[in-house]
């Protein structure tokens, strides 16, 4: 057989033996991508006692600290209100670790309600989410007056 006409053969046969992908389909790679929001969502609660988004329109998403600020100085859209105490001092500092927001409050744990701590945390959660951040994070409050441990570290009821 011609030299040529054995490579030409060769070249042949390896292309017909395909290029090594198994045809098993798509591989796992976790969560898409979110992007980013010009807007952020702050939780409050209905007449019924239900958690419910509020879009506020900021022109940026931002951080989780300033999300959380954002929610202790606003007042709640129409049928909505808040379990969070109203406070003059709005300042929250979040800490990310891995599998955890850890949020410093300047709030006694006697100014918000177990519903409040939800509005909190799903807020938190939310911007961390739309930022690229896993779904599986928890997020532990600290208040600052009142208590000396960390709440235990919780999800939120809505972002699954």
């Amino acid at each position: 057989m011609n030299p040529i006409r054995a490579l030409v053969v060769a070249v042949i046969v390896l292309l017909a033996a395909g290029c090594g992908v198994s045809p098993d389909g798509p591989a796992p790679a976790g969560d898409a991508p979110t992007g980013v929001s010009p807007d952020v969502t702050l939780y409050f609660v209905d007449h019924q006692g239900q958690l419910r988004p509020d879009r506020r329109a900021t022109g940026r998403l931002g951080s989780v600290a300033e999300a959380v600020s954002l929610l202790l100085a606003s007042p709640a859209g129409s049928g909505l209100h808040s379990e969070i105490e109203q406070l003059t001092v709005t300042s929250v500092t979040a800490k990310t670790g891995p599998g955890v927001v850890e949020l410093i409050l300047p709030l006694a744990h006697y100014e918000v309600t177990r519903r409040g701590i939800d509005q909190i945390v799903c807020t938190a959660l939310g911007v961390h989410v739309q930022g690229g951040g896993q779904r599986t994070t928890k997020v532990r409050l600290r208040f600052t007056v009142g208590t000396e441990e960390p709440a235990p570290p919780r999800s939120c009821p809505l972002i699954k």
